[in-house]
């Protein structure tokens, strides 16, 4: 699993509606959140991607980039993107097995998704926040908060907003 500080590992992406993402390039300078979610088929995950969406006014006001990656395919991904009207930048086509090994994220067991999971980096390209989730399928897997902010399985948008706010406002 990736730490507090840590820097985040260079990962690529194609993206919905054409061109590529580049973590943690993409998000170089500015605060920023990488949510990977199990795919379009997870209620929870169209929720919490929902939420951020609708946040979006207030998360880039804050100057936080916001950026979502699955394992789907390009058509489920943009359809995702068009139903919930998401105005970030969504990955899709991500390597479960290799996505895992880079940032201990879980996987499904058939490997063919990502368990829910949010980072924030820093302007450095840093860790700052992990929250890994866990599903109710496996009982040893439990959410992990590399940096604690509050008692939650999934980042939602006021816990980033706070979790930026209270950092940037923190002395040194």
């Amino acid at each position: 699993m990736l730490q507090t500080n840590d820097a985040f590992p260079s990962l690529s992406f194609p993206r919905a509606g054409g061109g590529e993402i580049h973590l943690p390039d993409d998000l170089a300078g500015s605060f920023g959140v990488v949510l990977f979610y199990r795919g379009a088929w997870s209620a929870a995950c169209n929720e919490q991607l929902h939420a951020f969406s609708l946040a979006s006014d207030d998360i880039a006001a804050a100057g936080i980039k916001v950026i979502a990656v699955s394992a789907d395919d390009r058509e489920t991904s943009e359809a995702l993107v068009s139903k919930y009207g998401l105005t970030f930048p969504v990955g899709y086509a991500a390597d479960a097995s290799g996505v895992s090994a880079a940032t201990g994220i879980l996987v499904g067991e058939d490997t063919a998704y990502l368990e829910a999971t949010g980072f924030v980096i820093d302007p450095r390209g840093r860790i700052h926040t992990a929250i890994y989730s866990n599903t109710e399928d496996f009982e040893e897997r439990v959410v992990t908060m590399v940096s604690s902010v509050a008692t939650i399985d999934r980042l939602m948008p006021d816990d980033l907003l706070r979790v930026v706010a209270d950092t940037r406002s923190s002395p040194r």
